[in-house]
């Protein structure tokens, strides 16, 4: 198409065979908006486009993506407000006409298969490597693992006594990020090979972070999600001679020592301040130094 469409918050410029969202900077705008920058859709991850009227005066132009073709919209999993909607682009009411001028050419340009859900993503997620503070802990992702290192204001004794985590790619199955805008935000990683996903509470999940007022919000976590998300259904498991996936913690290959040792180190100060017993303390030490 080649034309450039400016709304309140973003801008869209129309390609042959997509569109670039263009998210404006400024301390009014949506967080969300400003930590992804800008973001490329192919026509292809879109399976519907939508014109309706919006809020004071306004008109919305919005592109609804296909089921599983963008990891950012898949971790969210319809938890987004309407106004943090990447998707949504906000106009004046009396830019009506080309907003629906727009959606015709939009949806002249979907694929043939736009009814159905996508088989990959088709959106790119943010690129690691990428972190934030949750209530618990401090979760980063580098690209081949996500690390998730407990604070002592906040988190819980079991994960003190699981101590600090580290997971391969290769060895996760998903991700549920549940919005620190709910009552119980959190995000969870899913282990391959689960016999069944994890309900528990996640303050007591080794697996997951949880959030609170400050912790883990929406522009920080989201777009962890989604990377991990991406990274997760890239990766293709390793499998037995057999055809079985293989299930490893990361925590099973060979180790730093200067890590082992910091891992002693770490267990002794929990024993000290009693968190630990003398046998599980002793127990924990012998397991960190078998992996030397």
């Amino acid at each position: 198409m080649g034309d450039v469409l400016a709304g309140f918050h973003a801008v869209w410029e129309f390609d042959t065979d997509s569109v670039l969202i263009r998210f404006e900077r400024g301390i009014r705008r949506p967080k969300l908006f400003q930590a992804l920058g800008e973001r490329r859709i192919p026509y292809e991850a879109l399976s519907a486009v939508e014109v309706s009227g919006g809020r004071r005066g306004t008109v919305v132009l919005h592109a609804v993506p296909r089921p599983g073709a963008d990891p950012l919209m898949e971790a969210a999993d319809g938890q987004l407000k309407e106004d943090v909607d990447p998707y949504r682009l906000v106009l004046p009411a009396e830019r009506e006409t080309l907003a629906g001028y727009y959606a015709e050419e939009l949806r002249s340009a979907l694929g043939p298969a736009a009814k159905e859900p996508a088989d990959r993503h088709l959106v790119a997620a943010p690129e690691p490597p990428l972190h934030f503070k949750a209530y618990d802990g401090k979760a980063s992702f580098d690209g081949r693992s996500v690390a998730f290192r407990w604070f002592w204001t906040g988190a819980s004794s079991a994960k003190w006594k699981r101590g600090d985590q580290t997971f391969a790619i290769g060895e996760l199955a998903g991700v549920e990020w549940r919005s620190p805008e709910s009552v119980k935000g959190h995000l969870r990683l899913l282990e391959r090979g689960a016999r069944e996903p994890e309900t528990g509470a996640a303050d007591q999940d080794p697996a997951a972070v949880v959030f609170g007022p400050g912790y883990g919000p929406v522009h920080e976590s989201l777009p962890f999600a989604a990377a991990v998300l991406q990274a997760v259904r890239a990766a293709e498991p390793e499998e037995t001679p057999d055809g079985e996936p293989v299930c490893r913690r990361a925590g099973d290959a060979r180790r730093d020592p200067a890590d082992i040792a910091d891992r002693i180190r770490h267990l002794g100060e929990l024993h000290g301040a009693g968190l630990l017993t003398d046998t599980e303390f002793s127990a924990k030490k012998a397991e960190l130094l078998a992996e030397l």
